[in-house]
C-alpha cells in the first residue's frame, strides 16, 4: 500500500507539470533567446519544475498571424510579437508606433509609464497576458537617395510593412504612396530599386544588411519599436497563482535586461553605419516641425477613425507635453 501511495503522489506531480510552448522569430544564439532561456531556467527552479518553457525559435512556427492561430487552437501557448502582429488582438498596441510622437528616450519612458498598463489591460480583456514588454529602439528613415526633406522623400519609393495600418495612414497624411512589402523582401527590393526609402532601427538595419544598400539616414526619430511576449490566459489559468506570478515576473525581468541591451546595441550600431559610409543627415528645424505635424495629423486620423482608443491617445498627448 505504501508503494501505491508513493506512486500516486509521483503521478500527481507529473500531471500537474505544465509546459508553455512559445514561438519567436528570434534565432537561436541571439540575445533574446539567451535571456529567455535564462528566464526559463529560473522559472523551472522556482516552481520546482512544475512549469517548463519550451521555445520554438527562428520562425519555425510561422508568421505572427500563424502563431496567433496556433495559440487559439492550443497548439502553442504564447509567442513573441511586434505591435503590428498583435494589432488584431488589441488595436491600442499600435500606439507605440505612431510616427513623430517621441523625440527622446526620456519622452518614451514618460509616456510608457502611462500607457503600458492601459495596453496590458486591453490584452487581458482579449484573453492574453503580456508577460514581457521591451523597447526595441527608435526607427529612422534610411534611403538610397537623399531624403533630408519631405520633398526629397516624396520623390522616392517608400516602404511600409504589410499590415502596418498606422504607417500607411502616416504616409497618406505625408502625401506619399508607399509600397507594401514583407520584411523578408526588403534587402532584395533595395537592391533592385523597387523601394528606395525604408525605416528601421540602426541595429535592425545592420542585422538585415540594409546598410550595405542605403546611403542616407535622417537623424530624426520616426517611431519607437516595442516587442512583446504574449501568453494565452487559458494556459496560464492551469497554473497555480504562485507559479503564474513567477512566470510573468521572470519573463518581465528578462525583458528589462533586453531593453538595456537594445539601447547599448543602438548606440554601437549608429557608429557602425557611419563607418560603413551611411551619411547621417540632421533635418532643419523647419523640416523637423513639418515632420512632427504629420505625427499630430496622424493621431487626429486615428482618433477620428477609432483605430486607437481615445484614452491611449489622450495619455500619449498628455504625457508628451
Amino acid at each position: 500500500m505504501k508503494w501505491i501511495f508513493l506512486a500516486g503522489l509521483m503521478l500527481t506531480g507529473v500531471a500537474q507539470a505544465a509546459t508553455l510552448k512559445i514561438a519567436t522569430l528570434a534565432p537561436e544564439g541571439s540575445s533574446w533567446m539567451r535571456e529567455m532561456r535564462a528566464a526559463g531556467a529560473a522559472i523551472a527552479t522556482k516552481t520546482e519544475k512544475r512549469v517548463d518553457l519550451k521555445f520554438f525559435p527562428g520562425g519555425v512556427m510561422g508568421s505572427g498571424d500563424t502563431v496567433l492561430r496556433k495559440i487559439k487552437l492550443g497548439q502553442l501557448n504564447g509567442g513573441a510579437f511586434t505591435t503590428t502582429e498583435l494589432a488584431s488582438v488589441n488595436p491600442d498596441v499600435q500606439a507605440y508606433g505612431i510616427p513623430f510622437s517621441f523625440e527622446t528616450l526620456d519622452d518614451v519612458k514618460r509616456v510608457r509609464a502611462t500607457i503600458d498598463p492601459l495596453i496590458k489591460d486591453g490584452f487581458q480583456e482579449s484573453g492574453m497576458t503580456i508577460a514581457g514588454l521591451t523597447g526595441g529602439g527608435f526607427i529612422y528613415l534610411m534611403g538610397t537617395r537623399p531624403i533630408g526633406t519631405q520633398a526629397e522623400l516624396r520623390a522616392t519609393k517608400v516602404w511600409v510593412p504589410e499590415g502596418d495600418t498606422i504607417g500607411r495612414i502616416a504616409w497618406e497624411v505625408a502625401g506619399v504612396n508607399p509600397v507594401q512589402l514583407a520584411l523578408s523582401d526588403i534587402y532584395t527590393s533595395l537592391q533592385t530599386g523597387l523601394i528606395e526609402t525604408v525605416g528601421n532601427t540602426t541595429t535592425g538595419a545592420v542585422a538585415f544588411q540594409w546598410t550595405t544598400k542605403v546611403k542616407y539616414m535622417v537623424d530624426l526619430p520616426v517611431a519607437y519599436t516595442i516587442g512583446l511576449l504574449a501568453l494565452d490566459n487559458k494556459a496560464l489559468g492551469k497554473l497555480s497563482d504562485v507559479d503564474r506570478a513567477t512566470v510573468v515576473a521572470e519573463i518581465d525581468a528578462a525583458f528589462v535586461k533586453l531593453e538595456s541591451i537594445n539601447v547599448a546595441d543602438d548606440t554601437k550600431t549608429r557608429g557602425t553605419i557611419e563607418k560603413e559610409g551611411v551619411q547621417i543627415v540632421a533635418p532643419s528645424a523647419e523640416e523637423a516641425r513639418a515632420w512632427r505635424e504629420i505625427g499630430s495629423k496622424t493621431r487626429a486620423r486615428l482618433r477620428q477613425d477609432g483605430i486607437v482608443s481615445a484614452a491611449v491617445l489622450d495619455a500619449i498627448e498628455g504625457a508628451a507635453r
